[in-house]
């Protein structure tokens, strides 16, 4: 919340009686507007003969922000008021256009079932968001009305009253004492406000008899890593998801020490330090919803207000951008101040002689509706004109021209965003650009131990995430955590001794989440259509970006509270009150998208189901991506049953619907793996089929699959369980390509299990390590393995990995092709395993050991296994340097009989002349010889004639190259013309 000056307004019924109606009216609005685009000064209402009443004319005098002051200063007076009269009013508001036909209906029916005080509270509600043009012909209607109504005639005489110079302190309330000697004074009463507002942290709970239980914010804060570099602004996947992939390759770069956390203080702090002039700094924080972006400005805000730190500024002025976008009319900065912090009078002048001791703050980009755009010409031309903070203007301006210093340049401004609306601050004046990554283990369990005061409560539930592969990973964010403790902490409390299965799925948790609620909530009336309703509301939101929604959404979508269905929505979709107009959101995004998946199954006819998911997932950016798993998920009785014993059944229509379009999509996908983006769908379709819980779904779409191909796309541990679930349905999997898809040991370590029955394994660029080399190798133990071919270059392996691998190439008998490229296996790994190599029953028949930091001490190792390994026909040691002894070495092995070598590649070994002879007449002995790499060595003109011979004498040599040597133009020429001799042959020099 805000600071001192917004009042607690509550939504909620109305009152009644008739008002007299004005003649004629303002401007011609499309029906069902919702908000005034329209810039163009209101018409004002043709007034009758009479109507040149001083309060009249006091009206035409005032600007769009005066009558909204006017409205905040008498709101509490005018739901008094106006109780008897609001039908009328509420009527020519919607025939001009600004309230719906649900809006007016609304009003008037609380009106008729006696309700008249909360009529009013809405109506006023609705016209505060409405913005300027529907306040200015409020007011113009109650100046109207005859006399009669003593409330009423009681404001408008007071404002009829009011001089010219009275508008512009009427929010200061009554301390308008003289200023400049009272900075100090202000700064007092700005700190103790700011402390009470930020000391405490208030969360809903569903664990104990308290709704909302208050902590202490020091007690319950969480630390959160943050990390300072530059973002990707755009988002190709949902942003839960993307982040979640990329926190564990943050938490491996911290561990190397390749990442560097900062402290929010360093949020402020330009690099390098601008040491020629005392400008502010523009910061931009970013962090997925839920995080703790919020709770973090909170901890500024407080740290501030106590004196622990920030004391370089000597104010902050904190905004949320939801509460700004109450704000809908012409503004200035000063105006814009005591709108929120109305205590600081006339003090604000002297605050803008040192900008540089200011901070200001701005939460939640992503819930701004106004145009934040510095890319845009005439908006930029319009942020121009505000350098001055009497200069009225939109309040997108005002931001703008802060944080591009040209409005009290010299000021400091910091703006929270989730990734999605990072975007907007591309083109801005952005100095410090930071993300909060959230927790890591011991944080995590940390935070556990807060939410339950029963330790051993807190334990059972971070043991059973710890054990739950798909649960755990996303624990890296705060309010998930707060999420998963209210729906796992009941199966875990003190209880009869029975104890039912605790959720494994994302859809089970949250389906458990929303039954802990409704059985507090058991005596509303319509339950499930109150479900229905709000799931198209949640769908909505998510459709356009929402997760904040206004009392037009609630009236919009049936959801007025009642008695009963007031302390529901207080408890699935919290209530702020402190901006102009109250605003309510769901307490995570995925509460938002789980209420709107389950919408899906409650409606009472059977829709196209299919289309809609389709849509859905063909938007851009993923944002309908864990709304899609849910809707998987909740086809599946295991997640259905908990909700239906509230809701009542589910339609079975929707459901089989349901299993067909997922049916539909995995067969779909399993083709369609060409590029990245048929990738992220392909492996989209197994986390529905792993929602679903339905094996015989599985069965009939993944049972038969030969190849999953994921090349090139970042998995996540997650994904590499469903992949796990999913590999073990089939029994004719043949190709697995994971490479280059990060999966690391981590990942592996979930694969693990069913590698075995993969014929060929692409793993490589996924940092592995050696212990992944452990679990590869206990694939390969296994006397069920099928595993023909296994690919891990560049996996960051070493000779710790050797012994492993030794052993179970000693009795694998099926493995043919082993790809270790591009590793640090060294001298001493590749003696180890050439021990295993000349194992008769090692049927290895290609090693590639290219880039393995191997030198002339290992190849008398090699050497002994070519001379006895009668399966290993294709050796590639490029880019090693094994030099002329070495490759002498080798030379003799290739002599022998029992070699039977096929294809010899030894690029860049860091041989020469001296070693020529030895190779060639080794060559020449050989008849099975197809493929030569000698490229990128020293060799010389010397060494041509020997080549000349080995081309023309081995006829089973089909291709050589020669490139990247010392050899002289002609020498080349001659070379190149030596595949002529033979049809098949080809020379490359």
């Amino acid at each position: 919340e805000h600071g001192g000056g917004g009042e607690t307004q509550t939504v909620g019924p109305t009152g009644n009686e008739d008002l007299e109606t004005p003649v004629d009216v303002v401007p011609e609005i499309q029906e069902g507007s919702n908000s005034e685009e329209d810039l163009s000064p209101p018409k004002k209402m043709k007034m009758d003969p009479d109507s040149g009443s001083a309060i009249t004319e006091r009206l035409k005098m005032c600007d769009d922000y005066q009558l909204f002051q006017l409205l905040k200063l008498y709101r509490d007076r005018l739901e008094r008021a106006i109780e008897e009269g609001t039908d009328r009013l509420s009527l020519l508001l919607k025939e001009e256009g600004y309230f719906t036909d649900q809006e007016h209906c609304k009003v008037t029916e609380l009106t008729e079932k006696g309700n008249r005080a909360d009529s009013s509270k809405l109506l006023l509600n609705l016209v505060m968001e409405k913005g300027s043009r529907a306040r200015r012909m409020m007011w113009e209607f109650f100046a109207k009305q005859c006399d009669g109504r003593p409330k009423l005639d009681k404001i408008l005489k007071e404002i009829e009253e009011l001089g010219s110079g009275s508008f512009d302190c009427m929010y200061i309330g009554q301390d308008l004492s003289e200023i400049p000697n009272q900075l100090k004074d202000a700064q007092v009463k700005h700190r103790a406000t700011l402390r009470e507002q930020t000391e405490s942290l208030r969360v809903n709970s569903i664990l104990k008899k308290e709704v909302v239980k208050i902590f202490e914010l020091v007690d319950h804060y969480a630390e959160l890593s943050i990390i300072c570099t530059p973002r990707d602004a755009q988002l190709v996947e949902h942003e839960l998801l993307a982040r979640s992939r990329e926190h564990d390759v943050w938490r491996e770069k911290h561990l190397r020490r390749e990442m560097t956390k900062i402290q929010p203080d360093q949020l402020f702090q330009a690099s390098p330090p601008e040491s020629e002039n005392k400008s502010g700094i523009s910061s931009a924080l970013s962090g997925v919803h839920g995080i703790g972006k919020t709770t973090m400005v909170q901890k500024i805000v407080y740290d501030w207000a106590t004196e622990k730190m920030y004391q370089q500024f000597q104010f902050i002025f904190s905004f949320k951008f939801r509460d700004l976008n109450s704000v809908n009319c012409k503004i200035n900065l000063r105006n814009l101040i005591l709108t929120f912090y109305p205590y600081f009078g006339n003090v604000l002048a002297e605050l803008w002689k040192s900008p540089e001791e200011l901070l200001f703050i701005f939460d939640g980009l992503d819930e701004f509706n106004g145009s934040l755009n510095f890319d845009n010409p005439k908006l930029i031309e319009s942020q121009s004109t505000c350098t001055d903070p009497e200069f009225q203007c939109e309040v997108s301006d005002i931001v703008c021209s802060l944080i591009q210093h040209r409005l009290l340049p010299g000021c400091s401004v910091l703006v929270t965003s989730r990734p999605t609306a990072l975007h907007l601050l591309e083109k801005a004046a952005i100095g410090v650009w930071a993300e909060i990554l959230g927790m890591v283990c011991d944080e995590r369990k940390e935070y556990f131990n807060k939410i339950f005061e029963d330790q051993a409560v807190a334990a059972a539930v971070f043991k059973h995430l710890e054990e739950n592969e798909i649960l755990y990973p996303m624990s890296y964010n705060p309010s998930y955590c707060w999420i998963l403790g209210l729906s796992l902490g009941p199966f875990f409390m003190p209880g009869d001794g029975k104890q039912q299965e605790a959720p494994k799925t994302i859809t089970q948790l949250y389906s458990h989440y929303i039954c802990n609620l409704l059985k507090s909530h058991s005596q509303i009336e319509d339950l499930r259509d109150v479900f229905l309703n709000l799931g198209e509301m949640a769908f909505a939101g998510i459709s356009e970006k929402k997760v904040v929604f206004t009392n037009e959404d609630l009236i919009k979508y049936n959801l007025q509270p009642s008695r009963f269905l007031s302390g529901f929505l207080m408890d699935l979709l919290g209530r702020d009150d402190s901006a102009q107009s109250a605003t309510h959101a769901f307490p995570h995004l995925t509460i938002q998208e789980f209420v709107a998946a389950l919408a899906q199954f409650l409606t009472p006819e059977p829709k196209d189901i299919g289309k809609l998911l389709n849509e859905a997932q063909s938007k851009e950016g993923g944002r309908f991506e864990i709304f899609l798993r849910f809707v998987a998920g909740l086809s599946s009785p295991q997640s259905a049953q908990p909700l239906e014993e509230f809701l009542g059944p589910f339609l079975k229509q929707t459901t089989s619907r349901v299993t067909d379009w997922v049916k539909e999509k995995v067969n779909g996908q399993l083709v369609n793996t060409k590029n990245k983006i048929g990738k992220r769908n392909h492996m989209n379709t197994l986390h529905y089929l792993a929602e679903s819980q339905n094996k015989t779904l599985a069965q009939s779409t993944v049972g038969s699959v030969e190849t999953f191909k994921f090349c090139g796309l970042r998995l996540t541990p997650v994904d590499c369980v469903v992949l796990f679930h999913v590999i073990g349905l089939c029994n004719t999997i043949k190709h697995l390509n994971l490479e280059n898809c990060f999966i690391q040991y981590e990942g592996l370590q979930r694969l693990g299990p069913v590698l075995h029955k993969c014929r060929e394994l692409r793993l490589g660029r996924n940092k592995l390590g050696d212990p992944g080399v452990k679990l590869l190798a206990a694939a390969l133990m296994n006397q069920d393995c099928k595993i023909q071919k296994l690919e891990l270059k560049s996996n960051a392996l070493t000779d710790c990995c050797a012994e492993d691998l030794a052993s179970a190439l000693g009795t694998n008998q099926t493995l043919l092709i082993l790809s270790l490229s591009n590793n640090k296996l060294g001298d001493s790994g590749v003696k180890l395993l050439s021990v295993a190599l000349r194992n008769p029953d090692c049927k290895i028949q290609t090693l590639v050991l290219k880039n393995n930091s191997l030198t002339n001490s290992c190849t008398e190792d090699l050497a002994s296994t070519l001379s006895t390994n009668r399966s290993l026909t294709d050796l590639i040691l490029g880019g090693n340097k094994l030099g002329d002894s070495g490759v002498k070495l080798l030379s003799a092995a290739l002599r022998s009989p029992d070699c039977k070598i096929q294809k010899l590649l030894l690029w860049d070994v860091g041989i020469t002349d001296s070693c020529t002879e030895d190779l060639i007449s080794a060559l020449s002995t050989n008849r099975i010889l197809t493929d030569l790499n000698l490229g990128s060595n020293a060799f010389t003109d010397r060494s041509v004639p020997a080549f000349s011979h080995l081309i023309q004498t081995c006829r089973s040599l089909k291709w050589i190259w020669l490139g990247r040597n010392r050899f002289s133009p002609s020498k080349k020429r001659h070379l190149k013309l030596l595949q002529n001799s033979r049809p098949g042959l080809s020379v490359e020099v």
